[in-house]
């Protein structure tokens, strides 16, 4: 009959490669340094092979070891996770979150969304970080990031929640001067504000349904870091930009903005959550995503819900 795996050493296995050390390990476990050790050598007999090298300075992984860490962090994973969401569910939804967002979309709409979820969960407790850099969610720790865009393929989980769309819009001043273009060839003698993050290069690209594709370079006369800035300057009519309907949408409705072109459309984008990969999701986390699906396939610029 074949013995039980000994769980406990696995998970003390994937701790001590995590942290590149017995007592770093200890420590994270809330245990001794001698019983990681134990747990080790015991480890290591019962398979009787050798999992790290060892040395005075260092240790590192032997082929066998790294052969072997994967599914040991899957374990160690998996376990914290079941026990976490049993404590969480056993009782009311309680800790930490941390979000990450883009600043605009973060303060102009997931920022009002969530009063709704903390007056659900009064023990949760949200971290948010609002930038438009691209956030790196494994190296800087965060459970959940909503990205904007067409995401490219990563060893991320993604859930798409919604499509936006991309308008190219101007204030009615900006058209009394300047007129309507006809063809996007026309925007080669008008004013581009500009987002300098969008994934688009110097051309704007459009694409029209018997017309095909067509890119062209504006002049620019301001970029930003931030498409919530452009907003100043596209109402006083000092030029054209590529804005997201989640942003423009109030502008549009009372008329402080108006679209072009719009037989050519530009390429949509979507609304995505993303979560690190390869661990089981707490259901503090859980429960937030599920929540922010709700509400944001829901919202009014959102063209369809999550499929």
């Amino acid at each position: 009959m074949s013995k039980l795996p000994d769980l406990q050493a696995w998970a003390i296995f994937a701790k001590v490669a995590e942290t590149g050390s017995f007592a770093k390990a200890a420590a994270d476990l809330a245990v001794s340094q001698p019983t990681v050790s134990k747990a080790l050598t015991r480890l290591e007999g019962r398979l009787r092979t050798t999992l790290f090298h060892r040395t005075s300075r260092k240790m590192s992984l032997t082929a066998s070891g790294q052969a072997s860490l994967e599914r040991a962090m899957r374990i160690l994973a998996e376990g914290e996770a079941v026990e976490a969401e049993v404590t969480e569910q056993s009782k009311s939804l309680r800790g930490t979150i941390r979000i990450a967002a883009p600043m605009s979309f973060g303060v102009t709409h997931l920022g009002p969304a969530l009063p709704e979820f903390m007056e659900r969960h009064p023990e949760v407790m949200l971290d948010l970080h609002f930038s438009d850099e691209l956030i790196d969610v494994v190296a800087q720790g965060y459970d959940i990031a909503l990205r904007i865009s067409s995401l490219p393929d990563s060893s991320l989980l993604a859930r798409r929640l919604c499509t936006v769309r991309i308008l190219l819009v101007g204030a009615p001043a900006y058209f009394e001067h300047h007129g309507h273009p006809t063809h996007p060839r026309d925007l080669a003698t008008h004013r581009a504000l500009r987002y300098v993050h969008a994934r688009i290069g110097e051309a704007w690209r459009f694409r029209h349904q018997t017309q095909g594709e067509f890119a062209q370079v504006v002049p620019s006369s301001l970029q930003v870091n931030n498409a919530e800035a452009l907003v100043p300057a596209l109402r006083a009519g000092l030029g054209l930009a590529l804005q997201p309907e989640f942003l423009a949408w109030e502008d549009l409705q009372s008329g402080a903005l108006l679209t072009t072109l719009p037989e050519w459309q530009v390429p949509p984008i979507a609304l995505h959550i993303v979560t690190p990969p390869g661990r089981a999701k707490p259901a503090r986390v859980q429960a937030l995503i599920e929540f922010l699906a709700r509400h944001f396939a829901e919202a009014p610029w959102a063209l369809e819900p999550a499929k």
